[in-house]
């Protein structure tokens, strides 16, 4: 059996100590670094399924740390979640903005961090073999390969996070239907529901600014301000 590799960055050795011990316990290989620059160099040994990252460290900001991984191809889609014990939601927003998957404020329970951690695992894995078959969901310019997981307009590839990829599938699945927030939840296998509410319009904000022509004027991915959202069955016309 493969186990999933995680790298948990967080300056609370107390609570790295027990998470670590906790996600061990469900079949995780875990390392821990309690800085910025380890973590940075435990990740550029590659090899990592996920990353749990604290949002504030002593020598850095894991916010900082967050877009930079998303620049960098080798990292780019690595599932990420954020811990932060700020309270305001103003910090998540920049988080999820940056391209973290999730986020979770402290304190939390460790099998929430367990059920969250595993559902990124899942929407970053291909499809299981006897799910549905690969295809190619055409919309004018944009395609979306499901056997890649991949989006491109024209000759154009969006990145995307895993998370990001899934929301986006469920809405061209839908494609001319709107989508309340609740539905979209439901699609979305295995998401704690009372910590995506918030987070849904910055995923479907950072989907706009990778395959919307004009973002603050989208086409594609259409507002129905007091029911949802609406995937476009025709575009580019």
């Amino acid at each position: 059996m493969t186990h999933h590799r995680l790298l948990l960055i967080d300056d609370d050795a107390r609570l790295a100590g027990m998470v670590g011990d906790y996600l061990r316990g469900a079949g995780f290989e875990v390392d821990v670094a309690g800085t910025v620059q380890a973590g940075r160099e435990r990740l550029a040994g590659g090899g990592y399924d996920a990353l749990v990252l604290d949002l504030m460290l002593p020598d850095g900001d894991g916010l900082s740390l967050t877009q930079a991984l998303r620049a960098d191809p080798r990292t780019r889609r690595l599932p990420l979640l954020m811990l932060t014990a700020r309270g305001e939601p103003t910090d998540r927003v920049v988080g999820l903005e940056l391209g973290a998957d999730d986020y979770l404020p402290k304190p939390f329970e460790p099998r929430e961090l367990l059920a969250r951690v595993r559902s990124l695992l899942r929407r970053a894995q291909p499809e299981a073999a006897d799910a549905a078959p690969a295809e190619r969901l055409r919309f004018g310019r944009l395609e979306i390969d499901t056997g890649a997981r991949s989006v491109r307009v024209g000759e154009r590839d969006c990145d995307l996070t895993a998370h990001q990829y899934e929301l986006l599938l469920v809405l061209a699945r839908h494609a001319g239907r709107v989508m309340s927030r609740d539905q979209i939840m439901d699609a979305l296998r295995g998401h704690p529901q009372e910590a995506f509410d918030r987070s849904i319009d910055v995923h479907v904000s950072r989907i706009r600014a990778a395959i919307e022509d004009d973002p603050k004027n989208p086409r594609r991915v259409l507002t129905v301000r007091g029911a949802g959202y609406l995937f476009a069955k025709k575009q580019d016309e």
